[in-house]
């Protein structure tokens, strides 16, 4: 089982350069998303909006996987003698993504 916070929850993840990484990535689908919005707004053509939203969703699925690599990791490296337990909450967590 992954590490816990006092608290009982789960950690944040921890390594400052994923989290910039991964917030990065979200501004940029945040902005692809109001992009989006704005075409439908202004009445461009399907295609451009679908392109645009297409772009946003795998924006947020890598950041999603690139938070789920850096759990594995530090899921791993925490709790080596759970690891069915561990594997169990990442693929749950890869499910959810699918």
């Amino acid at each position: 089982m992954p590490a816990t916070d006092d608290d009982g929850s789960t950690p944040a993840v921890g390594d400052d350069e994923v989290v910039h990484a991964v917030v990065n990535r979200l501004r940029r689908a945040q902005g692809q998303i109001g992009g989006a919005i704005t075409m439908l707004e202004s009445g461009r053509s399907c295609a451009d909006v679908v392109t645009v939203l297409t772009a946003s969703s795998k924006a947020v699925d890598r950041a999603a996987f690139q938070l789920i690599a850096t759990s594995l990791r530090e899921c791993i490296v925490a709790s080596p003698q759970d690891s069915g337990a561990v594997t169990e909450q990442l693929q749950k967590l890869f499910m959810n993504l699918a």
